[in-house]
């Protein structure tokens, strides 16, 4: 069985920065990503790296979000910086295998001062 385990996240004042870290299983996702989910909100994808390092962002975060990923490792990371009350949410790891969908269990990240 897949496990996704998310860690890193926390509260943190306007402006400061996290580290998201997600550690799989097993090894060859296609894609690994980032979502999150604000109370009251839909689940938006954050951030998406394929196996070959290729990037893309939700708007509202790019210049600010970098996502990484260690193959090796079998890890995916995500570095938030110029963090905003509005990044608050619940962050979920996901990554896709075979054409199945994986999910961790969800980081809070909170953004307050």
């Amino acid at each position: 069985q897949v496990q996704l385990v998310e860690s890193g996240g926390g509260l943190v004042q306007p402006g400061g920065s996290l580290r998201l870290s997600c550690s799989a299983s097993r090894s060859g996702f296609r894609n690994m990503g980032w979502y999150r989910q604000a109370p009251g909100k839909q689940r938006e994808l954050v951030a998406v790296i394929t196996t070959s390092g290729i990037t893309n962002y939700v708007d509202s975060v790019k210049g600010r979000f970098t996502i990484s990923r260690d193959n090796a490792k079998n890890t995916v990371h995500l570095q938030m910086n110029s963090l905003k009350p509005e990044d608050t949410a619940v962050y979920y790891c996901n990554a896709n295998l075979y054409g199945l969908s994986y999910w961790g269990q969800g980081t809070q990240v909170t953004v307050s001062s």
